[in-house]
């Protein structure tokens, strides 16, 4: 049974870093048959495309306060 991917408000960062260790570690110990890993693999490959969609929107952010601060009146 497939799980339904979290929703925006449920999403973690760390949890998804999380669980992609965690399957590193599962691979690398010869803990899953090949078909697990490769599906796996797919919703890990997922859980890094939403890390760095989250990390390039958070630092799209900092680059906007820190050029609103260096607009600012000292």
């Amino acid at each position: 049974m497939a799980k339904s991917s979290p929703t925006e408000q449920d999403w973690h960062y760390e949890t998804a870093i999380a669980r992609v260790e965690h399957l590193v570690k599962q691979i690398e110990g010869g803990e899953l048959d090949l078909a697990d890993v490769f599906d796996r693999f797919a919703a890990a490959n997922s859980d890094l495309d939403r890390c760095e969609a989250f990390l390039a929107d958070k630092q799209t952010q900092v680059d906007l306060a820190i050029e609103t601060l260096g607009d600012s009146p000292a």
